[in-house]
């Protein structure tokens, strides 16, 4: 989006010029610049229409749109070093570059005078490059993060770094400062999650069948004559995972159990399952293999905590204990805790001569625990609940500037927060998931965002018209009406419910997953009005999605988005847009994604190659070039100099494409026009490009325009075709 020439008197009140002159003819009403939009400017205008008539030359199969934004809130500012641990909400940490948009992790909010750990989920991902700058602990937690990056301390939130000269003020970490959260208590890049060693799997096999295993064996005498002896093991558990665990365990030492059912699930207990052998060489080699260390190595020890956890411990949120009456599992439980460094006290035994080892150290010790020694058992790890307080060992000692850029990477979640490295961290609130290669090459367009504060009032009026005649209605064609910004300013319910409240159809195109939040909204408006969503997903196969579109939500959470917008009794329309030449359109990869679609529920499915526009050209073209050079020849044939692929590739797409949507009752879900077609991310482009005779690439998919009709099931699908490679 660029600034020049767009008064507010050309394009519907939606772009005013840049200079501070007009945009108070615009009808400016102030500039934002809020801190969780770090580096974004939204500046908040009083519009003068909300319906913007499509250009006739378009030959859109609607004629009328509403942008309540221009421009996208994505500047990226806060960002953390790639190894950066997240807490996940099943408790375990995983590195930031692996986390995905869609996952559960864990973030916080008040509850009352409170702020406690909740389960959140992560709304965006990207990656980018930033001056680098580490933040150290007391007690040798390490950050490295970009200097805007804002961490929560006693005193609220703080940037890393002072603010640069000629800048506002701002306040920044000193070392007068603790960070909230509990650490790691190491530096990042020293902390690994514990290897299966063979060490590691004994010590975890003794802890959990010392713990709560059965070896039986006896000698009978025969009534025949002679002695016959009889050998058992079992482990039942009501935890799965542990039972997985000890059974993989067991099988690469050489020992193959049976799993089966132990006990049945009554009104005070719960079901369980059991691994069981009876072979005398079985009984003998688990003996072996549970036999207690002269010397126990580190690996042995770490294996052995984590089995007597799975096996013994227990941890409500606030204690983490290990309980059990046999001295030699006491003691050597406690000698693993020294050499592991974690503070623990030895309670008086009960009277059952039960003892309990009690983790001491709060919080921060209990995730040291789980973090070096890795249980199997999940529901044991979880802190979701537990109130956030302040450690001593979580001073700050030293923000170092390391003189140089690094990559970087920031999520946006439910909460606003996350936790990194163990403390509490903000993230960006804005990044783009509504766009698709489709770069802009002006900054403007990232960092100063146009907001309509009275869309809805004026779409209101407008509406009310006499001479409105209900025409259909179109968001999302430019740019997302559900991009971040939205989570600040709410415009879309007002919309909505204007819309319906005048009997006006209308449709959302959108890969945002904050449409969840108006899905009651839109349910009540299509009741009484034609309602359309569409939702664009291009990949089957994440690892691919992620290296082109990094910081879009996945293809499971796209999937996740289609799901629940048909739960919710609404029609869901997919573009498969945009299909790659030789890196997505196979038949296997069409084959899968299709199939993904068709168990999501869409009520209609299109499928678009690939557009390279200038800007969105230059990017991929490089990309390609670096990470499939031998491709590079045959997009130079299948595009040329255009942005459109060869008529010659797209007749040969839609001949592929045809019958797996046919056999998937897809065949007749698209609705057709003349001309144009679909931006990258599976907006509407007005460019007048005339398609092929036989396909068009702006065809919108059943569910995604007011009036196409749903279809009604998916059909069976057909056997697997021969592929045929024409480019």
């Amino acid at each position: 989006m660029r600034w020049d020439g767009q008064a507010i008197a050309n394009d519907d009140g939606a772009l005013p010029g840049l200079e501070l002159s007009g945009l108070r003819r615009a009808g400016l009403l102030r500039t934002v610049r809020a801190p969780e939009f770090a580096g974004m400017a939204f500046h908040e205008v009083v519009a003068k229409s909300a319906l913007s008539q499509v250009p006739p030359m378009s030959q859109m199969p609607f004629r009328w749109t509403i942008n309540p934004y221009r421009g996208c809130s994505h500047a990226c500012t806060y960002c953390v070093d790639p190894s950066t641990l997240v807490l996940m909400a099943d408790g375990r940490q995983k590195p930031i570059r692996e986390v995905r948009v869609g996952d559960n992790i864990v973030g916080t909010e008040f509850d009352g005078k409170y702020r406690r750990y909740v389960e959140t989920t992560v709304e965006a991902w990207w990656g980018t490059v930033k001056r680098a700058y580490r933040v150290t602990l007391e007690d040798g937690t390490e950050i490295v993060s970009s200097g805007d990056h804002r961490f929560l301390t006693e005193r609220g939130w703080k940037h890393v770094a002072p603010p640069a000269k000629g800048e506002a003020q701002r306040p920044y970490l000193t070392t007068n400062n603790r960070l909230q959260g509990f650490g790691t208590g190491m530096p990042t890049q020293a902390y690994e999650s514990p290897a299966a060693t063979i060490e590691y799997r004994r010590g975890y096999l003794t802890g959990m069948i010392r713990g709560d295993g059965m070896l039986f064996a006896k000698t009978y005498d025969r009534a025949s004559g002679g002695r016959l002896t009889v050998t058992m093991f079992r482990l039942a558990l009501v935890d799965d995972e542990a039972l997985v665990r000890s059974q993989s365990y067991l099988e690469l030492a050489g020992v193959t159990t049976t799993r089966r059912p132990f006990a049945r699930a009554t009104v005070n207990r719960q079901a369980m399952d059991g691994i069981f052998t009876s072979t005398r060489g079985n009984y003998a080699r688990i003996n072996e293999i549970i036999t207690w260390p002269e010397s126990p190595s580190r690996d042995w020890s770490i294996g052995f905590l984590a089995g007597i956890f799975d096996a013994e411990g227990s941890c409500d949120g606030q204690v983490l204990r290990i309980s059990n009456s046999d001295e030699r599992m006491l003691t050597t439980t406690m000698q693993a805790l020294d050499i592991l460094g974690i503070a623990h006290v030895r309670e008086r035994a009960a009277s059952n001569g039960v003892a309990t080892i009690r983790v001491s150290g709060g919080l921060p010790s209990r995730r040291r625990f789980f973090m070096l020694t890795n249980p199997a058992i999940t529901r044991k790890l979880s802190i979701v609940g537990a109130a956030v307080k302040t450690w001593g060992s979580l001073r700050v000692v030293s923000v170092e500037d390391l003189g140089s850029e690094a990559d970087m990477v920031d999520i946006t979640t439910g909460t606003g927060d996350f936790i990194a490295n163990g403390v509490i961290s903000h993230n960006c609130f804005a990044r783009p998931t509504h766009e698709y290669l489709d770069l802009d090459a002006g900054a403007d367009f990232d960092s100063q965002v146009v907001v309509k504060v009275n869309v809805d009032q004026v779409l209101r009026a407008e509406l009310a018209k006499p001479s409105w005649a209900r025409e259909s209605v179109a968001l999302g064609t430019n740019t997302d009406p559900y991009q971040r910004a939205e989570g600040r300013y709410k415009l879309m319910p007002g919309i909505i419910s204007a819309l319906a409240d005048s009997g006006t159809p209308f449709s959302i195109l959108t890969k945002g997953t904050l449409l969840r939040r108006d899905l009651p909204l839109l349910t009540a408006a299509a009741e009484r009005v034609d309602v359309g969503i569409g939702v664009s997903l291009a990949f089957a196969d994440e690892e691919l999605q992620q290296a082109i579109e990094p910081g879009t939500p996945t293809p499971r959470a796209r999937l996740d988005l289609i799901r629940a917008v048909r739960d919710a009794g609404l029609p869901c329309g997919v573009m498969v847009a945009p299909v790659l030449p030789w890196l997505t359109d196979s038949l296997d990869h069409l084959r899968r994604l299709l199939d993904s679609v068709v168990e999501a529920g869409a009520t209609g499915v299109t499928v678009i190659p690939l557009h390279l526009r200038p800007g969105t050209r230059e990017w991929y073209l490089g990309w390609l070039e670096r990470e499939h050079p031998r491709l590079v020849a045959g997009y130079g044939r299948v595009y040329g100099r255009g942005a459109y692929a060869h008529k010659g590739y797209r007749d040969w797409l839609w001949a592929r494409v045809q019958p797996l949507l046919d056999e998937r009752g897809f065949g007749s879900s698209g609705h057709r026009r003349r001309g144009g077609g679909t931006s990258p991310g599976g907006g509407t482009s007005t460019d007048g490009v005339a398609a092929s005779d036989r396909h068009d690439d702006g065809d919108y998919p059943s569910g995604a325009l007011p009036g196409l009709s749903a279809r009604p099931g998916p059909m069976p699908l057909a056997a697997a075709g021969t592929e045929q490679v024409l480019f």
